[in-house]
């Protein structure tokens, strides 16, 4: 296993413009979730969907090309691979001279199967004004007049009782941190369910709890996850992170039970 301090995260990194695909630099997924007791199989599917906004490389006569590329790792895969790692190998086309973006493609897709051990959905499009933006679904939590003084996760704020309902719970007032740099992670938080009600005030208080702690956007999703299914026991669950960019990347880790992943839609934020 490769340690974490060995990422380029935090460190001075030169910018190459060239292509070169061991720039990407993998992070196997079991270390992360052997604390929160996830082990084959995994208890939800999902993906993680990274969005970029800073793709180029040259046409065959030299001329810049653009494109947003959206790309989903599955959940199940062993390995995602880190953010800045990513920045820096797609930033290597910009100087390379290639075809079709269906070209550039199909280099991306095989060198993320590579790093991520699994295969990896790679969508390029010119059309830069393509993602709609809209609110994630579901009744905001935030505007709830609550006291906090907790600020790493605090699972025993979760709770349910009553009648079984349907609900779609979101909060934009998620905030963590990058467990190697400690910059701050700024996210919307969906939380969608079939069961007893859940107290919406401890959700909340839940989620705030966060403001602290240090993890990657996927570790926290699934945290999570874990700990709304062994408080509240809810019959069917969605947990749906959606993350303010950094170096022009955005990662958005859906992880569900029952229904599949959305289309890529940003959030105001975003």
């Amino acid at each position: 296993m490769v340690s974490l301090d060995q990422t380029p995260l935090g460190k001075s990194t030169a910018y190459p413009d060239r292509y070169d695909p061991s720039l990407l630099f993998s992070i196997e997924r079991g270390p992360q979730r052997m604390p929160l007791g996830l082990t084959a199989p995994l208890p939800f599917s999902g993906v993680d969907i990274w969005t970029a906004y800073e793709i180029t490389w040259l046409d065959e006569r030299g001329k810049p090309q653009l494109a947003i590329g959206e790309f989903r790792v599955p959940a199940d895969s062993p390995a995602t691979v880190e953010s800045k790692s990513f920045k820096l190998y797609l930033g290597s086309f910009m100087q390379e001279r290639i075809g079709t973006d269906t070209a550039l493609g199909r280099i991306i897709t095989a060198d993320l199967l590579r790093a991520c051990g699994a295969h990896v959905e790679v969508r390029l499009t010119r059309e830069l004004g393509r993602l709609a933006i809209a609110e994630l679904p579901g009744q905001s939590l935030d505007e709830m007049d609550l006291a906090i003084d907790h600020y790493e996760p605090q699972p025993d704020a979760l709770a349910a009782d009553g009648e079984t309902v349907e609900e779609s719970l979101r909060s934009s007032l998620f905030k963590s941190n990058c467990p190697v740099t400690g910059q701050p992670d700024f996210g919307d938080i969906l939380v969608r369910y079939r069961g007893r009600r859940i107290d919406h005030r401890g959700l909340l208080t839940y989620l705030v709890s966060f403001r602290k702690h240090r993890a990657f956007h996927e570790t926290c999703v699934e945290r999570i996850f874990m700990d709304i299914t062994h408080r509240c026991r809810p019959e069917a669950l969605t947990i749906y992170g959606r993350f303010t960019r950094r170096g022009g990347i955005d990662i958005n880790p859906f992880r569900s039970n029952f229904e599949s992943p959305p289309e890529d839609v940003r959030t105001p934020r975003q």
